[in-house]
């Protein structure tokens, strides 16, 4: 294991981090410049953490800068969790150090506890969106930029942004971008894995510019705007109201902006790149996507009939007239909210009939599709799984016939079968034991099974609201320290697709040969 390969791109990836917490740093100044007095200690607090995370990464760097070059799977594979861990704790800290040098005397701010500041900090770079906050309208600026940010930076992944913009892990970044790259079988855009990062990363940025423009016609002001973008295309759910997106009188506009990108956000984001060179058979025909479409349909038209005859309850607390229209507007809404695993509110769904929460919990785990910046199970293993149920069932009666797996024109290979059906087992499993987990470390009478298994999956799949406690218009700051950490090791599962963490458990990982 070429472990100093690892110190020196991690010391790397901490001064990139680095220099964008000088540059919020910089913006909170120009705040404070121009009379915002609320940015006076998060100004101390980004400049501090800045300066920390930004010499540490320099000597990381310069301890490591004549290292072999050497890099395999295992050093991808650790690079990666590292990355994430790391980046968790270094962003983390402008929170704890805003909480200590701006506490108001007499409150006691939740970023007291640093449990608090690296749950909230992981929530946003694995784009989950769980929040530890009680008075999100109350916080600076600079502070809900942060937030915003860390989502938009983890949408395609940390470490896809480092093997963009850093050439010097050559060919050998194609390791590392598929550790990272969501789904069960990441194919690049392009044949070079620089080129295939650049490209993303250049739709990405395209398509957040369109959504800030949108959201800015449709009334949003412009900080606004770009925090509810970020949260919207990394499929995060990070809001700068309580309220989540109720808090924005409850504009159609602005719903119906925020909906179209976020199914957007949801998709393979290598169908764009196929839109762009022009092949729209291609994504026409592409199984996952109309898969991935038809689940939202149903679902949302199954809600709507649901809810269309019962008054809704908004996030603010205001209750809408039973109507078709408002029935139809908010299902949508949650539903793809829910499976792309963005976590936006309006409505109060946790109010709604058994039915309705039924389903969805079962979208939660759905997911986005293989390549999107969505979580979950991913659309393309639900279906392949669900054709290998479909073989085997055949096999049954039928045992001497031998029929390829196909997804489109594509042969699954029995690897590919195997390792979805593995993916697929060990979510469940992990699913349970964050639920058991959960309800073993809270007191007795404090957490109910509805809360606990809502709270597991919706942090292991990276989606935010759960039910009951944990629902709508709740958050997570009651959750004890030991819960807390059960929740931040499954998001990072969640969004590193659960082998990547676990497979640093097994001795022979660690072993030489």
């Amino acid at each position: 294991m070429n472990y100093r390969f690892v110190v020196k791109q991690l010391g790397m990836l901490f001064i990139v981090l680095s220099a964008i917490l000088l540059s919020i740093a910089g913006w909170s100044a120009i705040q404070l410049a121009f009379g915002e007095v609320t940015e006076k200690h998060p100004f101390r607090a980004f400049l501090i953490a800045g300066s920390y995370g930004m010499a540490a990464g320099i000597l990381m760097w310069l301890f490591t800068r004549n290292t072999s070059t050497r890099f395999g799977r295992k050093e991808a594979l650790l690079l990666v969790a590292a990355s994430w861990f790391g980046g968790a704790i270094l962003s983390a800290i402008p929170y704890l150090i805003y909480a200590h040098i701006g506490e108001v005397p007499g409150t006691e701010h939740p970023f007291r506890e640093p449990v608090n500041c690296v749950f909230e900090s992981m929530s946003g770079l694995t784009t989950t969106g769980a929040t530890v906050l009680t008075r999100i309208d109350r916080m600076p600026r600079s502070i809900l930029l942060w937030r915003a940010l860390t989502h938009w930076l983890g949408g395609l992944g940390i470490v896809v942004l480092f093997v963009a913009v850093l050439p010097s892990m050559g060919v050998e970044g194609k390791r590392l971008f598929r550790v990272e790259a969501p789904g069960p079988d990441p194919e690049g855009v392009h044949p070079h894995i620089r080129e295939t990062a650049r490209t993303l990363w250049l739709i990405y940025v395209g398509i957040t510019v369109l959504q800030i423009l949108a959201l800015r016609i449709a009334g949003m002001d412009i900080f606004n705007s770009v925090c509810h973008t970020f949260a919207t295309l990394a499929t995060g759910g990070f809001s700068t109201h309580n309220a989540s997106l109720g808090g924005f009188h409850n504009n159609v506009a602005i719903d119906i902006i925020v909906l179209v990108f976020m199914v957007a956000a949801g998709v393979n984001f290598g169908l764009y790149y196929q839109l762009i060179r022009g092949r729209f058979k291609a994504v026409y025909q592409d199984s996952e996507l109309r898969l991935y479409l038809t689940i939202m349909f149903l679902v949302t038209a199954v809600i709507t009939f649901t809810i269309a005859n019962q008054p809704i309850t908004l996030t603010t607390g205001e209750t809408l007239d039973p109507s078709w229209f408002e029935a139809a507007r908010q299902s949508a809404l949650t539903t793809v909210s829910v499976q792309t695993t963005t976590g936006f509110c309006t409505a109060d769904f946790n109010l709604w009939p058994f039915a309705a929460k039924a389903l969805l919990l079962m979208v939660m785990f759905v997911g986005g599709c293989a390549g999107s910046t969505g979580g979950g199970i991913k659309v393309i293993r639900i279906l392949i799984a669900f054709k290998v149920m479909v073989a085997e069932l055949e096999r049954v009666f039928r045992p001497n016939v031998v029929r390829p797996l196909k997804v489109g024109k594509t042969t699954i290979a029995p690897e590919l079968r195997l390792a979805t059906l593995a993916y697929v087992f060990g979510l469940i499993l992990l699913f349970g034991a964050g639920t058991g987990m959960l309800k073993l470390f809270e007191p007795s009478g404090t957490i109910d099974m509805t809360t606990a298994a809502s709270a597991s999956v919706a942090t292991l799949c990276n989606i935010g609201p759960g039910l009951a406690k944990v629902g709508a218009v709740e958050n997570y700051a009651w959750f004890s320290t030991p819960s807390k950490c059960v929740m931040i090791v499954l998001m990072a599962l969640g969004r590193l697709e659960v082998f990547a963490i676990l497979v640093l458990f097994s001795p022979r990982f660690w072993r030489s040969a």
